[in-house]
Formats: structure tokens, sequence, C-alpha cells
């Protein structure tokens, strides 16, 4: 390794002139996006429950008395029968994402000299400073507070919230507060939707070391202050919100900085610190800002960064829930896509490395979602199948787990996957921590009673048919969107009945594996490719940016090099064969991900260039849906991770695999605290000359070690280092 050591950070030289270029800080439920200018810093403040009322009608359609009738059609050859299986309604998304509001900091005209602003991942916060001011900004994980601290010789600030934010609705009901207080006072602003009870509210207390303070409206004028604290929350909420109250919580947090900024660290650093990434960067480029090392896409510094980064912004986006299309920011109150959790890809591609990058703050976060909605789910399968179980739906605010988003292109509310799809990184977390919760578990067993109802119907080899049938978001060739066995629906039907069958030894079980061997294989194509429907006339539309059907390469081990090799080179060929679409950056990091469960190190490292190259990053570190940074998303930075560490590391319960798919560019380096599904941490460091692991088991158990040297079986004793040498590749 080189003398210095990763960044585990970025900064700037210059205040953020956009929003998304802002740095970032949250906890999971608030978030806090940071400009850093001296003049007029601005805090835009986040927080998971700020979802606007769009007028939607969020039940699932009643179609189950019609699921019979549509089954016949389409098991008939009527390939556009799934079209009219609707009750009508227009297209509706889930309610949107937005901002609250920002908190505005005016000081006085003055020389601005030596200015820097950063951002600390292993403590979250916020720092920008110039002659002599400093301003610091975290948002605590203990206290659930956004904490801001301005310090400078004779501070003169104006401070007030400030709702203007672009696309803010004109009909927003706005009120301002501001009394003063023995600390320095207490200012708040509420915003209640149109046509709605529900409002958003704000509290900060100003305490003032120092100086007075005085109102000045629509907030306070503190003068000749030595520092000043910021205490920050918001609440959405229905009639009025106890202002009084609010601020009496505040005033009994620690008024010191130093106390906040300790209780969060115990948590935050504790959670980052746990997963290290080294190539072996040059010193040089890892001293660069972040602007100027992404000049550099191919720099091992930047990946290194990207790397830190994309854990650091997971983290802080999850807690109350996982990360939305936006993690847990937006400046701007037309957020893409309702800034939803959208369950047919992104979601899970963002959590990807939360078991092997020991985050299980994030996997939690996930599990939450799915817990508070599983009687919505329950729903859907009654409403549209009518079966017993659970349906997930393919886009949620949050609030709903109903199925409502769809129409005629998106016919989401056929997608039968998605619980298998959601469940499948709680697995993944029971298998790493070695117990099974029993939530999971009575969460698998209402996916299996769904299947048991639902797959009733054969085709001319006895073999169950998944109909209808949807493949996110992609249609065949020559039929339209709602079909038959979708390679999807099969592989997530099969994981779902095994995996409930696992968590339920007994009678259950016997009949769950049973239902799962009635399944028809996977079809190989006309053109060696697995195919994206197994029906038999369907052809594939391979240019589109999803890759659902290879979900049995990736997340799931259905199909693998080592334990079937004949499908593994079919969807290898399927890779190969599927084009970009729109260059969304899920698509570009999904296809990196099954390339490295397939061993194919060339095509990870194309996959990965074309993210890199194409300009998706921001100044924040923060990514982009499209290239040249266009339309603001969590998806490249909070997935690269999973790229990184797939390419190095896999594992099953009973497999490891060592340097899988590591591409020439990266010829050194070290992956530290990497877990595996067999409940052991791994260390693991390379040189061209040869590679190191060293493997420390929570428990005793045998696997077999995949390496490009061959096979062979480990014993692993819990507590006992295991420590292995590889020779060269």
């Amino acid at each position: 390794m080189t003398p210095s050591a990763p960044v585990h950070g970025t900064w700037e030289p210059h205040p953020a002139a956009r929003w998304e270029d802002g740095f970032l800080s949250g906890n999971g439920r608030h978030g806090a996006l940071v400009f850093g200018d001296p003049d007029v810093e601005r805090v835009v403040v986040t927080h998971h429950t700020l979802v606007r009322p769009n007028g939607r009608n969020p039940r699932p359609p009643q179609l189950a008395g019609d699921l019979p009738a549509l089954q016949d059609r389409l098991l008939a050859g009527d390939t556009t029968a799934a079209e009219s299986f609707t009750d009508g309604r227009p297209h509706q998304w889930v309610q949107p994402f937005h901002p609250a509001f920002q908190i505005r900091l005016r000081r006085p005209p003055g020389a601005r000299r030596d200015y820097r602003r950063a951002v600390d991942f292993t403590t979250g916060v916020v720092r920008a400073s110039c002659s002599g001011w400093t301003s610091r900004v975290f948002v605590s994980r203990a206290d659930d507070v956004i904490v801001q601290q301005v310090t400078g010789p004779g501070l003169s600030l104006d401070v007030d919230l400030d709702h203007r934010l672009p696309g803010a609705p004109a009909g927003l009901g706005i009120g301002h507060g501001a009394v003063l207080t023995p600390e320095g006072a207490l200012l708040s602003l509420r915003a209640r939707y149109p046509d709605s009870d529900l409002a958003c509210t704000g509290v900060t207390l100003v305490a003032a070391t120092g100086g007075t303070t005085r109102l000045a409206a629509p907030g306070v004028r503190v003068e000749g202050a030595r520092s000043v604290l910021l205490l920050t929350r918001v609440h959405r909420h229905t009639g009025e919100l106890d202002v009084v109250a609010e601020g009496r919580a505040l005033r009994d947090l620690p008024l010191e900085y130093d106390e906040l900024l300790d209780r969060h660290l115990a948590l935050h650093r504790t959670a980052y610190e746990r997963v290290t990434l080294d190539l072996d960067a040059d010193p040089a480029e890892r001293a660069l800002n972040g602007s100027e090392l992404l000049k550099r896409p191919r720099s091992t510094a930047l990946l290194e960064r990207l790397f830190a980064a994309g854990r650091y912004h997971l983290l802080s986006a999850s807690g109350l829930f996982p990360p939305r299309l936006t993690g847990l920011w937006t400046g701007d109150w037309n957020t893409a896509w309702s800034g939803a959790f959208t369950n047919d890809a992104n979601l899970n591609l963002q959590t990807a490395s939360a078991a092997a990058a020991a985050l299980p703050e994030v996997t939690e976060a996930h599990a939450t979602l799915i817990r508070r909605q599983l009687s919505d789910w329950r729903d859907n399968a009654r409403a549209i199948f009518g079966t017993r179980g659970v349906v997930a739906p393919g886009h949620t605010d949050g609030e709903s787990g109903h199925s409502y988003h769809f129409d005629r292109e998106y016919p989401l509310h056929l997608w039968t996957a998605g619980a298998d799809w959601l469940l499948k990184p709680l697995v993944d977390h029971d298998e790493t921590r070695g117990t099974r919760d029993p939530r999971t578990a009575a969460a698998l067993a209402e996916v299996a009673l769904f299947y048991e109802d639902f797959l009733t119907r054969t085709d001319e080899h006895g073999h169950l048919v998944v109909v209808p049938s949807y493949s996110p978001e992609n249609r065949p060739a020559n039929a339209s969107w709602g079909t038959l066995n979708a390679a999807m629906d099969l592989s997530a039907a099969r994981h779902a009945l095994r995996t409930a069958a696992a968590y339920h030894p007994g009678p259950d079980a016997d009949r769950w594996n049973a239902l799962a061997d009635r399944l028809p294989p996977h079809r190989i194509n006309a053109d060696g490719a697995l195919a994206e429907w197994a029906w038999p006339g369907l052809e594939d539309s391979y240019d589109h940016r999803h890759l659902s059907h290879l979900y049995g390469v990736w997340p799931l081990d259905e199909i693998t090099p080592y334990d079937s090799p004949e499908l593994a080179t079919a969807a290898h060929r399927a890779l190969a064969l599927r084009g970009a679409e729109n260059d969304s950056a899920h698509g570009h990091l999904h296809h990196a991900l099954i390339a490295a469960r397939l061993r194919d190190s060339g095509r990870v490292a194309h996959a990965l260039g074309q993210v890199l190259d194409g300009d998706f990053f921001h100044a924040s570190l923060m990514s982009a849906h499209y290239p040249k940074r266009d339309v603001y998303n969590a998806d490249a930075a909070h997935t690269l991770p999973a790229v990184l560490i797939e390419m190095l590391v896999q594992s099953t319960p009973d497999r490891l695999v060592l340097l899988p798919a590591l591409p020439a560019a990266y010829p050194s380096g070290a992956l530290r605290g990497v877990r595996t599904r067999f409940g052991a941490e791994i260390d693991l460091t390379w040189t061209r000359d040869g590679a190191a692991a060293v493997i420390r088991p929570g428990r005793t158990h045998r696997v077999e070690l995949r390496t490009s040297s061959g096979t062979e079986s480990l014993h692993l004793v819990a507590g006992e280092d295991h420590v292995l040498t590889l020779r060269a590749w």
C-alpha cells in the first residue's frame, strides 16, 4: 500500500451554486443539504415522511373476479389480453417527496479569504470556513436533530426559515413564528398543503453565546455573538403542531455542540468504519478536491472516494426508511418519479451492499418499510388475485403499500415477484448473523401462501404457469407487457417457496417444496441466451435498462458458473445481448453486479466505465440518473459499493469466492471488514504477485472456497482466524 490512505470525505474550494452540489448529512430520518455559502448560508431540511398529497386513489384495483378469464385468454394465445385488466383509473403516481424549507443565515458583507467546505464521512459533519468564520452541520443519529454551529469573532447573523424552494406550490398555507427565549429564540415555519388538513412544521432553537438576540421578522437577528447553535426538527402532521412543546423538547437537549456530536459519533462512526476499501491510489490524486477528481474518471482515487461516499450516503439515508430514489435529500418540490421507493429495481440495487458492507442499519430500515406495509400487501393479494398471502407494489411513498401505480405500459399491479425480491436482503441479513428473524419467517410464509393460491394453471407438460406474468419494465418483442412465465417470476416463485420451506420445516415445507418442483425450467432461446420469458414463442426485447430476467444470477444463487454452468452460459449470453437503452445508471450497475457473479471482469470494467466516464456524479458525490448529471438520483452513488465488493468477494451460506471479477485496472488493494453469508468477517489484500485473506469466523462451518486456482474445502472454527495465501492469477 502507499504511505497515504484513502480519503474518507471530500471538499471543495467554493460554495455550492446548485442544490445538487450541496454536501449532505442525514440520520435516516432528517436530512440536511448544505450549500456552505458564508454570505447567505442555506441548509435545506428534509425528512423521510414529507410527501405531498396528490389526490390519488390509494386502493388496489378490485380485479380478482376477472382473473380466471384473463388467465384463460393469455393461455389461449391472446397476447394483449392483460391490457384491459384494469379498473379504468388513470395512471397515478405515489405522493411526491419534497423538501421542508431552508434555514438561512445572512451575514454582513465582508472579506472572504481562505474558503473551504468539506464533508467528513466518518463523522457526518459538513464544515465550511473562511476569514475566521466556521459553520458545522450534522444530523444526529442519537438525538434525531439537525445540529448547526456557527463560530467567529463578533458574529452578526440574520436567521430565518424560508419555504421558497424550487417548485413550491403557490397554494401552500405558510405560517411563521418567532419568540425570544433565555437561550436566544425559537423559530417555526408551518406549510399546510393545498386542499388538505395535512401540514409540515419545522422548529429551530437558536442558542447564542454572547451578544444580543432580537426579533427581526420573519426570524431573528443575532449581533456580537461568539457562537450560535441551531437545533432543528421537522414534523408532518394533521391539524396544528404544538410548537411550544417541540421547543421544550429541543431545549431539553444538551446545548453544547461537542456533547451532541459525541453522542452522534458513537452510532455513526462505528457503523461507517466497519468496512474500508483501498485501491492503492496515487497520494497526489487522493489530495484533490471532488470536482477535480471527477475530471479524472478512471482515477483509482476517485473510485476509492466514491466507495466511501456511497457507504456514507447510504448509511445517512437509512433509518426510518431505506433510501428513496433521491436518498434522503432534494432541494426541489418537483422530485423526479415522485422521489418514490421504486421497488422493481432501484431500492434493492441501492441497498445491495448492506449485508456484505456491514450496514445492518440499512437492512433494518429496509425491513421497517416492509413490515409497516404488510397489511397493504395482503390487500393487494386479495383485491387483484383473490389469494391469501402478500403481493408487493412496484412503487411506494412510504405511507401506502397498495398497488395503485400502474397503467397499460407499466402494469406493475401484475408483478408478483416483488415480495421475494424485497425480502431477499432480509434473508441475506439473517444468513450473515446466523439467526432467523421470526418476522422475516412470518413474511416468507405469507409469500408462500400467495403462491399456493395463485399457481393453479398448468401447461401441456404439467408444469405450473405464472399467469399473468410481468418482467419489469420490459415486454416481449411480439406481445404485450402482461404475459406468461417471465424468468424473474419463475425464479422468485422458486426461491420464495424454497426459502419459506427452509424457515418452516415440517408439513408446510414439504408442500411448498413440492410446489416449487412443479415450476418449469428456464428457457434458452435461439440466440443461446436465457430467455426473459420461458413461454414458447415469446421473443426477447434486448435493448432495455432492466435485467429482471437475470434475477437468478443476482441477487439469487439459482444460476452460478459452479452449480449450473449451462444456465450460467446462457445467462452470460443474455447479458452480452442486453442493450443500455437510455443509459440509466441503475442499468449499468445492475449489469456489473450480474457480470461479477458470472466472473466476467471485462464486463464489470466496461459497466463501471460507462458510469465513471458518463459524468453521473455531482460535486456532492451524490449521483444522477442519466449521464451529464441529468436528474438527481441516488442509484449510482448507493449501488457502486456493492459492485466493488462483488468483484472482490462473494459468498453464499456454504461458499466463498475470492477475486471473481477483478478488473485489470486495479492490480493492488485491500478490502477490510466485509461480511459473508456464512458468518465470517474477511480482510482481503491483493497485488500483482498474489493475494491474502484473513477470515474471522463467527461460527463453526465448512465452506467451499473458489479462486482462480481452483476449489478447496475450508473448515472454519468460530473465533479462530483462518489465513489464506493465494498465488498470482
